[in-house]
């Protein structure tokens, strides 16, 4: 699909099946989703700018690579983004973090939102939006407005799973913002979950139902 890149990476892949599998415990599952979301993050920078500075090796001066620009915002869509962050914090630990507190309502299946609070200066910096699932979209069109309201440009959009109706809503929405993900299921149901999916993300790495 465009827009979409789909990380195929065997090592992606076999632990996505591992957190499917309704038998992983709660510990395993959590451990997984930090595990999983390094090398998600590693495809969504891929293509990172990069500058030049002067270092001091042991043996030599050499002019070596290194990030241009500000740092990097993790924008986590709460509660169960947090999962992916820990790990996206791992292997970037000087991102900045903005946190984006929505529900969806088992209704209306809308987003709600309870909480927002991010670093100043979005505008001059890459976000990433981290949230497990993109199932509706609903969350993640909220979270993407709220922080273009913000002043936010540079968008990405990194998820475990998406949905053919989420990628939809979420593209005709905000089409000028990639959606990395390492899984586009089948289908929703009629509850709004994706089929097959994995259950519900926060509920399993929290052990809540």
């Amino acid at each position: 699909m465009q827009g979409v890149t789909v990380v195929d990476h065997p090592l992606v892949q076999h632990k996505l099946t591992i957190m499917r599998d309704k038998e992983t415990s709660t510990a395993g599952f959590r451990r997984l989703l930090r595990e999983i979301s390094l090398l998600l993050c590693y495809e969504v920078t891929r293509d990172l700018e990069l500058t030049t500075r002067i270092i001091e090796t042991p043996l030599t001066t050499m002019e070596a690579p290194t990030l241009e620009g500000k740092k990097l915002v993790f924008a986590s869509v709460l509660r169960a983004g947090n999962g992916l962050l820990d790990g996206m914090l791992d292997l970037v630990p000087a991102a900045r973090v903005a946190h984006i507190g929505l529900y969806r309502d088992h209704e209306t299946l809308q987003a709600v939102e309870y909480f927002f609070k991010a670093p100043s200066d979005l505008e001059n910096r890459l976000v990433i939006v981290v949230d497990p699932m993109l199932a509706t979209a609903n969350s993640a069109v909220a979270a993407v407005d709220k922080l273009k309201a913000r002043g936010a440009g540079n968008i990405r959009f990194l998820c475990l799973l998406a949905a053919p109706e989420g990628i939809q809503h979420f593209r005709e929405a905000h089409p000028d913002v990639p959606i990395f993900t390492a899984s586009i299921d089948e289908r929703l149901n009629e509850q709004g979950y994706i089929v097959p999916g994995l259950g519900d993300a926060g509920d399993r790495m929290y052990g809540t139902k």
